[in-house]
């Protein structure tokens, strides 16, 4: 129904005061300076054909790059609209660029981000890595691409469909890691001319516990005030290396919990369950338009999977609490990461007491 209903918007005509435009990473350079970054051959070879003339004027790059502790302010508006479309790919010798690499984005002139995480984690591609024009996992793991509507990964490229309505928006780049990027491409689309007045606005926050606490739940979100809660990327790895429960994979017999306004609106029977599979994903890795494993490993005990509730959002007036068990009792040892998606009004996250867990404060990638 959702894809028969999207068809049907199709042949709609838009309200003549929305517009849609795009924005990308090409950008005008001085044509001297883009011909010193070019191998001598590559030059001497257009001057021989006469395409590379000695006067030097403007040229343009469809890439920028990003030095250790830069940023990049990758898009800024300053009128209502809604962040429709978002494509970003980048080249990195930091084979751990998909965490050392952090997107935020800003809403209505606030000086907190609403939307702060690892980009790979954003995408749904978590504890990957990059190796020589291919995604892997920290272990060497086969490629985990994503496919769900809404975000993922596809054959080299990361793309966002989520809706990000705004009064005025900044989204920028800002690479932690000890290497450059050596290219960054992006292409946004957005629309103007649209009333966003009642609309929530898109919130992410990545977390991650190295080791979770014995008897203590993993906190996926915690939020106050008004919203709807979208779904979740987690990433779960089991740290029992001497006889660890169900083969390595027992933390998945934790049951996610989510609350609203202090009353249980949702309980599963198990972490896997959750994410609409069973029997710890007897089945492997797959991907579906709101739900999907990215990754599983036994080998390693790791498992990726994200969810969405597109056609099942839960709603909370006053707060909204997600949770879930390492384990049945809580007992298993291992390490959670997670970004959790959910609109609702500002504040962003800061004010709120509630930082992305663990930027800034320890390395993202711990040993491995």
């Amino acid at each position: 129904m959702p894809r028969i209903h999207m068809l049907l918007q199709l042949p709609r005509l838009k309200d003549p005061k929305i517009r849609m435009r795009y924005v990308s990473s090409t950008h005008d350079v001085d044509a001297k300076e883009l011909l010193g970054t070019l191998p001598n051959w590559y030059v001497n070879h257009l001057r021989e054909k006469g395409i590379l003339k000695n006067e030097f004027g403007k040229a343009w790059r469809n890439y920028y790059t990003l030095k250790p502790g830069g940023k990049l302010e990758i898009f800024k508006v300053d009128e209502p609209g809604v962040v429709a479309s978002l494509w970003v790919t980048i080249a990195a010798k930091d084979h751990r660029f998909l965490r050392n690499i952090v997107i935020r984005a800003y809403w209505d002139g606030e000086g907190e981000p609403s939307v702060e995480s690892p980009i790979g984690d954003f995408f749904l591609q978590g504890h990957r890595v990059h190796q020589l024009g291919t995604f892997t996992s920290t272990h060497g793991a086969p490629n985990w691409n994503a496919y769900s509507l809404l975000l993922g990964a596809s054959s080299g490229g990361f793309y966002s469909f989520l809706l990000m309505p705004f009064e005025k928006a900044r989204i920028e780049i800002e690479n932690l890691g000890v290497e450059e990027v050596s290219s960054l491409y992006y292409i946004i689309g957005y629309y103007t001319g649209v009333n966003v007045s009642e609309m929530g606005r898109l919130h992410a926050v990545w977390r991650r516990e190295r080791q979770v606490k014995p008897g203590e739940f993993y906190m996926i979100l915690k939020a106050k005030g008004r919203g709807h809660y979208v779904g979740v990327y987690l990433y779960m790895r089991g740290l029992s290396l001497k006889n660890p429960p169900a083969g390595g994979l027992g933390f998945l017999e934790g049951n996610v919990r989510i609350e609203a306004d202090g009353e249980v609106a949702y309980q599963a029977t198990g972490t896997e369950d959750y994410f609409l599979s069973g029997w710890y994903f007897s089945g492997g890795p797959y991907t579906a338009p709101f739900h999907g494993l990215i990754h599983k490993s036994d080998e390693n005990h790791e498992i990726a999977a994200y969810r969405f509730h597109i056609l099942d959002p839960i709603p909370f007036r006053e707060s909204l609490t997600v949770t879930t068990p390492h384990g049945e009792w809580n007992e298993v040892e291992a390490d959670y990461s997670s970004v959790a998606y959910w609109y609702d009004p500002l504040p962003a996250l800061g004010r709120r007491g509630f930082h992305c867990g663990g930027l800034g404060r320890y390395p993202l990638f711990g040993g491995y």
